[in-house]
């Protein structure tokens, strides 16, 4: 019997449209089909194995849990990876990849003889609508398919298959040098069938895919295993028929194990997408950030005075939020959901992200679109008549909404960059009115949202709280590095937030200061702040100091690169959605950061 692993036990196989998670153990937990945020075919990531797995390993005893793979890699630079199991019997491979796709969604695994001959089990069992639909599974021409509502799922093996306890079974034996595929296809049920698969040939064009696509990557310091590893996980993470691009490819892996802090991260924040559009364009893809700026101007379209904080993938302004009762959620971590209530937030940050994205691409070269100049002057005029009010801020508060200074320092970034876009001449606006407005938000700012007796900023105006996010004034140029507020509130965050192992809080959530974010429970280090602290310490000359953390962050990463949302110091393991693309661009930037200083070691 397997039970799913812990979070940072999975790698991620994708092909630019959905993922799956591949367990060490060989079971694929979870996959969406066809999208990221369609309902999921294998959702046992969030209950049980009857809510639907794959699982292809060495044979084992039916009361026994199944091998773990004694080694597992991704093959180089790409998105195929290879898992390897030592029996007493001889060594055997499993290559499990999703060719990006031309056609039907396909998820391909080759088993390959390594030494001995090894007996070998594949056991499927499909369930659709998130694990609660069981499926009609039959034999069409001789491939097996499940077909249930608008879905079918296409079966393909040259092995015997036979089906018992509604699982579909392949037992085989490999010996040296045997290659035996299997594969998964999709397609809308009342469709013709999907043709046949080709694994040898969609595994070649795999790899040649990764290769040239990572071959574009401007970054050679001393971190490019780590930089490239998340660059090639911000690019599974991309839609790429739209540029749309997912926070995570996962919902409700919780922030708390045990808690209620589970999120649908399926769906593309504004924030999230622009600053992972930052790492690529910092790293040479600007096709990516071509991509994302079309994106974003079909989804915002003429109505920029309803921004939204999130979309779906293809633009979908339609994100209600529901509980799938019938899951118990991973570790228990209840409830599950789907969709995501925060879609109708107000998070004046936001306008900063997205202009800061625009600003960039714009001095990077990419080419001008008279459209999103005109967007990036709209939002400016809403946020003239917006920004001192109280929003819910980039942590998506559910409690009463308050003047985040987070959110008035990017209020700032937004018109700072839109002045820089008019006096390049590529653009025209009320330029003296919006210097004084830029200048207004900034002595309201430093006024209200500065405590001078502790010598720092703080999350709100008037509150006592502390706040990672304020980590991101010296990074936007809201204050210089040597400033001493500057200073005083990183220290400030190092000595208030700070876990035990010296990782960093988003903000407090227990104790006096609990409930600024509505929700019970607490949660762990989060990533992309201990990330921020390594960068702010390179500002302001602790470099060693930076290069240290920076590597203490680079060894939580599981042993395919990879991270979640956040860190629990206290059971040390990785918790919340992965992978995390929050996690990945700081980690990006922050090498980039190191790399310009010579702050490495070796």
């Amino acid at each position: 019997m397997h039970v799913a692993g812990r979070i940072e036990d999975y790698a991620l196989i994708g092909d630019m449209q959905t993922a799956a998670l591949v367990c060490r153990d060989g079971t694929v937990d979870w996959l969406c089909l066809p999208r990221f945020d369609s309902h999921a075919v294998f959702a046992g990531l969030l209950g049980t194995e009857e809510h639907g797995f794959w699982r292809l390993g060495p044979a084992h005893a039916a009361d026994a849990p199944p091998p773990t793979a004694a080694r597992r890699t991704y093959r180089g630079d790409s998105l195929i990876l290879e898992s390897e199991w030592d029996t007493p019997r001889g060594t055997v491979r499993v290559t499990d990849f999703m060719p990006p796709r031309d056609g039907a969604p396909q998820l391909i695994r080759i088993v390959e003889g390594v030494t001995g001959r090894v007996p070998m089990r594949s056991a499927l069992r499909m369930r659709f609508s998130y694990g609660r639909v069981v499926p009609w599974v039959h034999k069409h021409e001789g491939r097996t398919v499940a077909v249930a509502g608008p879905d079918s799922v296409w079966f393909d093996t040259a092995c015997e298959t036979y089906g018992k306890a509604l699982t579909t079974y392949a037992d085989f034996t490999v010996a040296p040098g045997d290659r035996i595929a299997f594969t998964i296809s999709w397609e809308p049920s009342h469709k013709v069938p999907p043709a046949l698969p080709e694994p040898e040939q969609s595994l070649e064009a795999t790899e040649e895919f990764w290769r040239d696509w990572v071959g574009q990557c401007t970054y050679h310091g001393p971190y490019r295993e780590a930089v490239v590893r998340s660059l090639i996980t911000l690019k599974a993470l991309t839609y790429a028929p739209t540029g749309g691009i997912v926070a995570a490819p996962t919902t409700s892996l919780p922030e708390e194990i045990g808690g209620v802090r589970n999120w649908d991260y399926r769906y593309t924040w504004l924030r999230d997408a622009a600053i992972t559009l930052s790492s690529l364009l910092r790293t040479g893809y600007r096709e990516e950030a071509r991509a994302w700026r079309e994106w974003l101007l079909r989804a915002v379209a003429g109505d920029p005075e309803n921004l939204q904080i999130m979309y779906g993938i293809a633009g979908e302004r339609e994100l209600g939020e529901a509980e799938l009762h019938w899951l118990p959620g991973y570790e228990n971590s209840g409830p599950v959901r789907v969709g995501n209530g925060a879609a109708g937030q107000l998070q004046l940050d936001v306008y900063g992200e997205v202009t800061e994205a625009l600003h960039l691409a714009h001095m990077t070269g990419l080419s001008r679109n008279d459209y999103a100049s005109l967007l990036q002057l709209k939002l400016i005029r809403y946020l003239e008549d917006h920004w001192e009010q109280p929003d819910e801020g980039i942590w998506e508060v559910r409690g009463p909404r308050r003047h985040f200074v987070h959110s008035k320092v990017m209020a700032w970034v937004a018109v700072d960059r839109t002045i820089k876009l008019i006096e390049s001449g590529d653009a025209d606006g009320p330029l003296e009115k919006w210097r004084e407005l830029r200048d207004d938000i900034h002595r309201d700012v430093c006024e209200k949202g500065y405590d001078k007796e502790r010598n720092t900023f703080t999350q709100s105006y008037g509150s006592k709280e502390l706040d990672a996010s304020l980590l991101l004034i010296p990074q936007m140029g809201f204050l210089p590095p040597d400033d001493k507020r500057v200073i005083g509130t990183i220290e400030a965050i190092q000595r208030e937030l700070s876990t035990s192992d010296g990782f960093i809080l988003r903000y407090p959530t227990s104790g006096e200061d609990a409930g600024v974010d509505g929700l019970e429970g607490d949660e762990g280090a989060f990533l992309a702040c201990s990330f921020w602290m390594a960068d702010d310490l390179a500002m302001i000359g602790r470099v060693d100091e930076a290069r240290k953390l920076f590597e203490r962050l680079l060894a939580l990463r599981n042993d395919l690169g990879l991270l979640a949302e956040e860190w629990d110091p206290r059971l040390k393991r990785q918790v919340g959605n992965f992978p995390q693309a929050f996690s990945h661009v700081p980690l990006i930037d922050t090498a980039l950061r190191l790399t310009a200083s010579g702050a490495y070691g070796g």
